[in-house]
C-alpha cells in the first residue's frame, strides 16, 4: 500500500541533451524538487547547470564518454515520495521486471521520442530529446508529479 505524500512531489525529467542545454530547457525545469537526466548528457557542464536548479540524478547514455561519464551509473533506482523509480538510458537494456521489483515508474531516453505509457501498473516515461533536434522529432522535457497518484506530461520546448 502506497501512502500519498502530504504535498505533491514534482520532478523535472530530461534526456538526450548531447551537450546542448537549451535556455528553454533550463526555464522549463526551474522550480522542480529534483531533476532526473536519462542519459546522453554530452558533457559535465550540462549536469553542473542543472544542479543550479535542483538536485540531479543522472545515468550514463551510450554517447557519454570520458572520465566524467564513467562516474555515472548505467541505471539508478530511487524512492521518491514513497514511489519506486528506475532511471535508465535505453529501455532495451532494462533487465528487471519493474512491477515485481516494486518499481512504479521507469524513465528512459535514447529514442528521442517522447512517450508516456502504462503497463502492468508501471508508468513508462521517455521525456524525448532536449538537445539537438533529430529528424523532425520535437524538442521536449517532461514532468512527473507524485501525489495520491503518479502523473506525467510531456513539455514541448519552443525552439
Amino acid at each position: 500500500m502506497t501512502i500519498a505524500p502530504a504535498r505533491p512531489t514534482r520532478l523535472g525529467i530530461i534526456s538526450d541533451t548531447h551537450g546542448l542545454l537549451r535556455p528553454e530547457a533550463l526555464a522549463a525545469l526551474r522550480g522542480y524538487e529534483r531533476i532526473l537526466h536519462a542519459g546522453d548528457i554530452g558533457k559535465p557542464e550540462v549536469l553542473q547547470a542543472l544542479s543550479q536548479l535542483a538536485p540531479v540524478t543522472a545515468v550514463r547514455g551510450n554517447n557519454d564518454k570520458g572520465a566524467w561519464a564513467e562516474e555515472l551509473p548505467e541505471c539508478a533506482r530511487l524512492t521518491l515520495a514513497q514511489t519506486g523509480i528506475y532511471l535508465i538510458h535505453d529501455l532495451a537494456d532494462l533487465d528487471i521486471d519493474p512491477a515485481a521489483a516494486g518499481i512504479r515508474v521507469v524513465i528512459s531516453g535514447h529514442s528521442h521520442r517522447p512517450a508516456i505509457t502504462e503497463r502492468d501498473g508501471v508508468l513508462f516515461l521517455n521525456p524525448g530529446s532536449a538537445g539537438p533536434r533529430r529528424f523532425k522529432l520535437p524538442v521536449t522535457v517532461a514532468e512527473l508529479v507524485i501525489s495520491d497518484r503518479v502523473q506525467a506530461r510531456i513539455i514541448p520546448l519552443q525552439v
